[in-house]
């Protein structure tokens, strides 16, 4: 048979079977030639699986990353697409990191909190005020 069957293109990516199914449906990857009904892949489909891997490690969706294959203007460099879509991801990140650390404050001020009561803390930070030392 011509071509490599997804079994061995899952195992040379480091992929699921289901994975490869998930991407093609999601339209990341380009349905494959068949013969008898089994898919059949050229080697050089394993170069869109690792950008598609690569956008998955950098934090984008599924929905970003088909934006960043086939969402641009036809001409558009990947680099360019790179960068236009890594500054949305990065303020994105920033935002997120601001949550985070906004979080830990909250965390680490309740292991100051001396309330004896659940009403005492309820009335300070109704006040906003930290609970008792």
């Amino acid at each position: 048979m011509p071509g490599l069957s997804i079994g061995e293109i899952a195992r040379q990516a480091g992929v699921a079977t289901s994975a490869l199914r998930y991407y093609e449906k999601a339209g990341l990857l380009p349905a494959p030639a068949r013969l008898s009904k089994q898919r059949r892949y050229d080697q050089q489909i394993l170069g869109r699986i690792r950008i598609i891997l690569l956008a998955r490690d950098a934090g984008f969706t599924v929905s970003e990353t088909r934006t960043f294959l086939s969402g641009f203007p036809l001409g558009a460099t990947p680099a360019a697409r790179w960068r236009a879509m890594a500054t949305e991801k990065l303020a994105e990140l920033d935002a997120l990191i601001a949550r985070v650390s906004d979080m830990k404050s909250i965390l680490e001020a309740s292991f100051r909190c001396e309330c004896r009561r659940l009403e005492d803390c309820e009335r300070l930070v109704a006040a906003r005020k930290p609970c008792r030392t």
